[in-house]
């Protein structure tokens, strides 16, 4: 319970700073300031309390960081929601709790990003306390990542989560008994609702504290006899090390340096006695091979689940049934994840939400396009003939205005999105596709981001960390960008409601079809050049749980926020650049067609349109292309400018399109031309954030533009293709 403040970080303090500059003192009087300084932010750090959040995936670890933080993390079913650690700060009972809420992981291996991230953030940065989220409803596969937070000797509080599943089912824990041979406090928690909560800080405070001596100790998991002697070996040879000693629990280090762990290799790579390491590795392995038939990290493995099935036999009691009870969760899955019945009520589901978007949607859309017409009257009447007025209703209000009237199909994308995955299902949706996963280079797993990318590539790329396989995350990364994303949304509701009126969300269901294809074509061609050992990973199906109002409408206005910060921001920026470089150099005398033709912006796309004229597309859609690379929302923006500046309105007709831009598309735009722009909007480059985030998560520039350019090349082949099928067809 010692504090300890540098002379620095005193002097650092502004108080200090300030008396020492204004305060004549004596070198003493200075002194007695500075400890004086140095006392007082020692009794301020006394009381905060750094926790560190660990836990499986799916065990409401999160939702409990959002409940006790009120901070808006997003909740999923499945591992890769979060990806980096999230940090937040509130008052409880005197104390900051500063609340770190770390990647979900089954363990502290090294095998996936997440896990040495998570690993290295215990060891380099160590938490006052740590609350290990254990799901009540699948206790002992979740205890086995407890097991290796005792190994690592830290301050440790289990929340025992979800807690109410497990009352349901009838069954009880001997919490005081499992707390006792865990060696740390066991409590329960529901975290969708609260309940336990305080309870957990309470007891969080007592372990900081030491204020209870029973509430913990500290135990060792034993492996067995014969692993034990093997530890203690490799053990004492490391403790030969003073600086090793102070920094590492010198038994963690031992048992990870004889699973082979790779990172803990690097650590001791640089002892000098390191070839003495492993030859007694080397010794220790073929020991235990000769005595238990199996290799070392098998053995430890096997130990550690071995202790847990002792600890839970004599704390965990189930419900006496004369036969087992089916679930709730067992009766859906029978029928979801049927190997006949999967398939379709997936595509169903995907269909149903894509019906939902377009019929649901259109109402508030022509709500909005309305309001913004009118907004843009209103504005054009208090304003004289001019650039100004232009720039206002046409750049600003036209352009940012014909993206805003595909917020209520944004919306409710994500509201079902949002509920596929807090219920469960998404989790199922990458069972069902595993063994397909196999069989083009990937696992199941590698669906998650995928499907993730349907919201936004960039936080689906990053969320391939969770991915173990280097092979599996590379190819799941190369093919992202085919996911269509929420930016691309707007443009195939424009499209598809212009061109395709009666069958707009076959048309939708369609294309993303497309991007999935490719996406698994592009996986068994990239798979042939990147050479990598796949590794086995455990696809964990959670229970079916009811999604509550609140999450729901978190999720689903969070990303309606992010979708109105851009336009706000990005849109609006890049619709009075349009607007600029189609206004200028002014040609009087001209018709409006003609200014924009000769205006800065048809030179551009009159520049480019050799190398697209071959897929049927005007200067116009060439223009959207280009500016699409920045944000793909920018595409509807651009047309909504180069549109609104046509020679005259175009009427609507209610039988081919809903707004003014749809119909002034249905005007100038062929049907292959439309068909193949929707296929090049969906495959070529992504946008610069997601390329920016591919060299992120590779580490290397070279992928990430080998990637952009073969999307560009798929792009430029599919849309030629649907070009010419379409005109045939027609």
């Amino acid at each position: 319970m010692i504090e300890v403040v540098s002379e620095s970080e005193a002097r650092e303090h502004i108080a200090v700073e300030h008396a020492m500059e204004t305060l004549e003192a004596t070198s003493n009087e200075k002194e007695a300031i500075l400890r004086r300084e140095m006392s007082e932010l020692a009794a301020e750090r006394e009381h905060e309390i750094r926790v560190a959040l660990v836990g499986n995936p799916n065990c409401g670890k999160t939702s409990l960081f959002n409940i006790a933080s009120g901070s808006h993390e997003h909740v999923g079913n499945y591992s890769g929601v979060t990806v980096d650690a999230k940090e937040g700060r509130f008052q409880f009972k005197g104390y900051k709790i500063v609340l770190v809420d770390l990647p979900g992981t089954y363990s502290l291996s090294a095998y996936s990003p997440e896990e040495l991230y998570v690993r290295k953030n215990l060891i380099d940065n160590v938490p006052d306390v740590v609350i290990n989220v254990v799901d009540a409803s699948n206790i002992e596969r979740n205890l086995y990542l407890t097991t290796q937070v005792i190994d690592m000797n830290l301050r440790t509080v289990i929340a025992l989560n979800m807690y109410d599943e497990l009352r349901a089912k009838g069954d009880s824990v001997d919490m005081a008994q499992l707390s006792l041979l865990l060696g740390a406090p066991v409590c329960p928690t529901v975290s969708r609702d609260g309940e336990g909560i305080p309870e957990l800080f309470d007891t969080v405070i007592k372990i900081y504290e030491g204020s209870d001596p029973k509430l913990s100790r500290h135990i060792h998991i034993n492996h067995g006899p014969e692993i034990e002697k093997s530890i203690d070996r490799i053990k004492l040879m490391l403790q030969r090390d003073q600086d090793l000693r102070s920094r590492y629990s010198t038994r963690y280090l031992a048992i990870k340096y004889l699973e082979n762990d790779k990172d803990i290799e690097r650590v001791l790579s640089a002892l000098p006695f390191t070839e003495e390491l492993k030859a007694a590795r080397s010794e220790e392995e073929e020991r235990i091979q000769g005595l238990m038939h199996t290799g070392l990290e098998s053995a430890i493995v096997d130990a550690k689940y071995a202790f847990i099935q002792g600890a839970l036999a004599e704390t965990y009691t189930r419900h006496l049934e004369d036969k087992p009870r089916r679930t709730v969760t067992d009766k859906i899955d029978a029928v979801v994840t049927n190997k006949w019945a999967a398939f379709p009520i997936f595509i169903l589901l995907l269909y149903l939400i894509f019906q939902a978007t377009f019929t649901l949607g259109d109402y508030p859309m022509q709500w909005i396009e309305w309001l913004v017409g009118k907004f843009g009257d209103f504005v054009a009447s208090f304003m004289r003939e001019g650039w100004l007025k232009d720039l206002l209703v046409d750049g600003v209000i036209g352009g940012v205005g014909s993206v805003l009237v595909f917020l209520p199909n944004i919306l409710i994308l994500y509201f079902f999105i949002s509920l596929m995955e807090d219920s469960g299902y998404m989790a199922r949706a990458a069972f069902i596709v595993d063994k397909l996963m196999h069989r083009i280079g990937l696992h199941g797993k590698s669906f998650i981001p995928m499907v993730m990318g349907f919201g936004c590539n960039v936080p689906a790329i990053m969320a391939t960390r969770s991915i173990e396989s280097r092979k599996s995350r590379l190819i799941t990364i190369a093919i992202i960008p085919f996911m269509s994303c929420a930016g691309r949304l707007p443009i195939f509701v424009l499209l598809a409601g212009a061109f395709f009126p009666r069958h707009a969300a076959l048309a939708l269901l369609g294309i993303y079809a497309l991007g999935v294809l490719l996406a698994i074509v592009s996986a068994l061609i990239i798979k042939r050049f990147v050479k990598d050992d796949d590794l086995p990973f455990v696809m964990e199906l959670p229970p079916y749980r009811v999604p509550t109002g609140k999450a729901i409408w978190r999720h689903t206005w969070e990303k309606g926020r992010q979708y109105l910060e851009k336009m706000a921001t990005t849109i609006l920026v890049g619709s009075i650049i349009i607007w600029t470089l189609g206004y200028f150099p002014r040609h009087e005398g001209q018709s409006t067609r003609e200014q924009q033709e000769n205006s800065y912006i048809g030179q551009i796309g009159k520049a480019v349109s050799p190398a697209l004229d071959p897929l049927g597309f005007d200067w116009k859609m060439d223009i959207g292309l280009l500016t699409g690379v920045v944000a793909k929302e920018l595409v509807v923006s651009t047309m909504g400018v180069m549109y609104a500046q046509g020679d005259e309105e175009v009427p609507t007709d209610e039988e081919t399109a809903d707004t003014q831009l749809q119909a002034a598309l249905v005007s100038s735009v062929s049907l292959p031309a439309a068909v193949a722009f929707m296929i090049f909007v969906l495959l070529y480059f992504p946008c610069i954030a997601t390329f920016v985030a591919i060299k992120n998560e590779t580490g290397k520039w070279r992928w990430a533009i080998a990637v952009c350019a073969y999307t560009m090349v798929v792009a430029w082949v599919m849309a030629w293709i649907g070009f010419h099928l379409t005109a045939l067809l027609i």
